[in-house]
């Protein structure tokens, strides 16, 4: 089951650990006025996120790490088959919960599971071990060949995947599966023509999505006007702003921040990048995107060091997921982008996404130990 080989990327892994040690930081800040007032104990929720999301999501990292590759591309189809039926799960009375008007939650006992987050690791590797059996084949492909044994499987697999989030009202994370899937698609020698074909359907499909539905659509004016109902629709993002800009160059000091008392929703999960920047100013939030620039630098050596084609396509799938996962949870908050309800990684409240994340980066050191 276990395979040894070269060494890995120990930089990577250090980049990893330094932004696990940010998102510790700052949640001990944000979590102790929350976990007071919910709770009466100003350490619940760090201790919950160190105790049912850092500790777990290390454990399996490390399987992660020591798995041999080769039976993990066998069990992909079993992985994501799985992952299907916990997203399915949710809609079942007794075991699916719904918060904010979604059902993304599989409740185990006393443990609260979100497939969507999970989904993400086992699409990336079910996707690349397909690819990467279709690049492999020898025979040469014929135009026909190659929309019958890669485009329409790939439609296929997307569709079913954004069918479940698409009942769950997460366009947020197809958006994510989105990007990760035209990574790996582009970087699987398949043709230019579907990659236009492929973008040109997607953009009709999301601008759907977002004209019929209100609050979506409400959420892009936000973008094109900032000043339209500050109290609703714009309300959040009004909040960040004022949070980012209080930080000032250096910040007001760890613990010192003033909107995690309520004034910002969402504050120890999808918008904890304000507090960062209210805490730590402009020059730690450089500091945290310099880390994300890191790790796309460290995922694309990995990428072109890797001489197998279902390794090197996981690798793709890992590193665009949490670089583009990083960038648009950071674009939303200063208002490049419409509001998203997805984490930044390592350094958001979640246990589902902090564990998925930490698989992901076990994976993408286990294929580091096999470049060439």
């Amino acid at each position: 089951m276990f395979k040894n080989s070269h060494r890995p990327d120990y930089f990577l892994a250090g980049i990893v650990i330094s932004l696990l040690i940010f998102g510790i930081l700052i949640l001990t800040s944000i979590a102790a006025a929350i976990s007071y007032d919910r709770f009466g104990n100003t350490s619940y929720y760090l201790k919950h996120q160190i105790v049912f999301a850092l500790l777990p999501g290390l454990i399996l990292a490390f399987i992660a790490f020591k798995i041999d590759l080769t039976l993990l591309k066998k069990l992909s189809p079993f992985l994501f088959l799985l992952n299907l039926i916990f997203m399915g799960m949710v809609f079942l009375p007794g075991i699916g919960l719904k918060f904010g008007g979604a059902r993304r939650w599989v409740g185990i006992g006393s443990f609260l599971l979100q497939p969507a987050e999970f989904l993400k690791i086992s699409f990336i590797v079910y996707l690349a071990s397909l690819l990467a059996n279709w690049d492999e084949k020898s025979y040469p492909r014929k135009p026909e060949k190659k929309i019958k044994e890669t485009l329409l499987p790939f439609i296929l697999i997307f569709s079913l995947t954004g069918f479940f989030l698409y009942l769950q009202k997460d366009i947020s994370t197809l958006g994510i599966i989105l990007i990760i899937a035209g990574a790996i698609y582009f970087s699987a020698n398949t043709p230019f023509w579907h990659i236009l074909l492929l973008s040109l359907g997607s953009a009709v499909i999301f601008l759907s999505l977002i004209a019929f539905e209100p609050y979506r659509l409400s959420r892009l004016l936000v973008i094109l006007n900032k000043t339209i109902n500050p109290t609703a629709d714009a309300y959040q993002l009004s909040q960040a702003l004022i949070t980012i800009g209080s930080g000032g160059i250096f910040g007001v000091g760890l613990g010192m921040s003033r909107q995690r008392f309520g004034f910002l929703p969402e504050a120890m999960s999808d918008a904890i990048f304000p507090i960062l920047a209210e805490e730590t100013g402009f020059v730690g939030s450089l500091i945290l995107i310099l880390f994300f620039l890191a790790f796309m630098w460290r995922g694309f050596r990995i990428i072109r060091r890797t001489s197998d084609s279902f390794l090197r396509l996981a690798a793709v799938g890992i590193s665009s997921w949490i670089v583009s996962q990083a960038f648009i949870n950071i674009a939303a908050m200063t208002g490049i982008l419409p509001i998203a309800g997805i984490p930044l990684p390592f350094i958001s409240y979640g246990g589902s996404a902090l564990i998925s994340e930490l698989i992901g980066v076990g994976l993408l050191l286990n294929i580091s130990k096999q470049t060439i």
